[in-house]
């Protein structure tokens, strides 16, 4: 099955614990691609993954694929052969981990060879291949041209009950309407009572797809840099999650 999906939203609103826990479920049954593109590359610690050496910190084999002339990139270098050869994966071979890195953006802005490779691996992983992948984004997807943004089936955008996470979640489904991605919906996290579930509701300007539950279990498994599926019993936030992964499968069938 080909399912592409975005895992965005303001920081500490448990992206990263998603990302990892849809992966591992999409897992049980596909070949997955989960990708790091958050500059504190802390997913592989929700998939029990080591960390692959970021894409970023590959200046050799990008500039090979890149720089034509001083200041002038190939803008379609090759990447195709990068999602095997420089990623981790688990021990059956159906969950893979990329790293993207971090870039110092110096004088060149982003029109830099990193950048430009990482841009091009990303729309290679969206636009060309057909297992399901899961992207922990960045703050937000400003960083996604069009084009990739397009091929995207899925935005789930993580929202808790806060002011901050709330005006952020609503500016990322405007940006993820603008550039083209059909289906959005957001993801309530940490919900411990009826009055923050109703303040979401009211104040969120997009369909809730699902609401997590406050689990002690999940800061207990974040202190340890453990994936949920290590907690036994297993938190119920995990079900949560899986529960997430059905519903956007069947809005896909």
């Amino acid at each position: 099955m080909t399912l592409k999906i975005a895992v965005a939203g303001k920081g500490g609103t448990g992206k990263t614990t998603v990302a990892g826990g849809l992966a591992l479920h999409f897992s049980e049954k596909y070949n997955v691609i989960a990708v790091d593109s958050d500059p504190s590359m802390n997913l592989h610690t929700a998939l029990g993954i080591e960390n692959p050496e970021p894409i970023s910190g590959l200046k050799d084999l990008i500039a090979s694929r890149t720089v034509i002339a001083d200041g002038i990139y190939n803008l379609n270098p090759r990447v195709d052969d990068i999602p095997d050869s420089h990623s981790n994966s688990t021990a059956d071979g159906h969950l893979k981990l990329i790293v993207m890195g971090t870039v110092e953006k110096g004088g060149e802005g982003c029109m830099c060879p990193e950048n430009t490779f990482l841009r091009a691996l990303l729309r290679h992983l969206v636009l060309k291949r057909d297992e399901i992948l899961i992207l922990d984004t960045e703050a937000g997807i400003e960083h996604l041209g069009r084009k990739t943004a397009e091929g995207f089936d899925v935005t789930l955008i993580m929202c808790e009950p806060s002011v901050k996470a709330i005006q952020t979640a609503n500016r990322i489904y405007t940006l993820s309407k603008e550039i083209g991605i059909k289906k959005i919906y957001a993801i309530a996290n940490k919900i411990a009572s009826d009055d923050q579930a109703n303040f979401i509701k009211k104040e969120l300007n997009f369909e809730i797809l699902s609401f997590i539950p406050y689990d002690d279990e999940v800061i207990k498994a974040d202190m340890l840099g453990k994936p949920l599926t290590d907690r036994r019993p297993h938190p119920k936030a995990l079900q949560s999650i899986k529960d997430i992964g059905e519903k956007v499968e069947k809005s896909r069938r």
